[in-house]
């Protein structure tokens, strides 16, 4: 087992490296769920060792509904990893969470189906019942809105993630739902991660990156959403990625 990871870090569409890791070993430990997405990268990052791996694949082969979340968190656990920080590329819904924005959202609602979402799978595994009132780890949270405001990186302060199904974008009656519902940001990977993280005792919090307005939301309802919109978008929003990780690898994790 690697010891001395201080932070994982998950990627989502349009981050399959992290920016800054050094001596970056590959590592893909095959877990009791199976094999995760891909490797995971271990190197030092500002001095600190960090172990990065691509939600989708670094190829963004695999769609958010056919990924293995629960090997790759324990393949990440395996590796020594007990924080664990996940990049999420999501919609904006409501006026504060405009494309290029980055948040740290606080609350979450789950609109998936079929995707297998906690870890008592097993015949003859123990059932837990963890508390998810708040899903995402409360420390965690903080150490990030102080890394934000120590490094002087935009980040918005809470709001709730709808987890949908994908692979498609959802339709403007889903997002009028999801607006009625509370969500202030869309996207298909929130969720089973965050609730399998809580069950293998990970801290885990998320940074949303809005690579667009989901749809009929923006100003112009017409919009057509490009790929290239949302690369341009997500590389927009991640220019203070580098400046608040860095800050957050300088807290001591509680």
């Amino acid at each position: 087992m690697e010891q001395g990871i201080e932070l994982a870090v998950i990627g989502g569409t349009g981050l399959y490296q992290l920016a800054g890791l050094e001596e970056a070993e590959a590592h893909q430990p095959a877990t009791r769920y199976g094999m995760p997405s891909g490797p995971a990268r271990v190197g030092v990052l500002h001095g600190h060792r960090v172990a990065f791996l691509a939600r989708h694949g670094e190829g963004h082969s695999v769609p958010p509904h056919r990924i293995n979340y629960r090997a790759n968190l324990a393949a990440l656990q395996a590796l020594g990893a007990r924080r664990v920080l996940a990049l999420n590329t999501v919609g904006g819904i409501t006026a504060a969470y405009g494309p290029r924005v980055l948040a740290c959202p606080d609350q979450l609602i789950d609109y998936t189906w079929g995707r297998v979402s906690t870890i008592c799978e097993e015949e003859g595994r123990e059932v837990v019942h963890v508390d998810f009132g708040e899903p995402y780890d409360r420390a965690l949270r903080a150490a990030v809105l102080e890394a934000a405001r120590a490094s002087g990186t935009a980040l918005v302060d809470g709001g709730c993630y709808g987890a949908t199904q994908g692979p498609r974008l959802e339709t403007r009656a889903e997002i009028a739902r999801m607006r009625r519902d509370g969500c202030d940001l869309v996207g298909m990977t929130g969720m089973p991660e965050a609730a399998l993280a809580r069950e293998m005792g990970l801290d885990y919090a998320c940074l949303a990156i809005v690579a667009n307005w989901a749809a009929g939301a923006g100003p112009d309802p017409d919009e057509v959403i490009t790929l290239q919109d949302v690369l341009d978008n997500v590389a927009a929003a991640s220019r203070g990625l580098p400046a608040l990780l860095e800050a957050l690898l300088a807290t001591r994790p509680r």
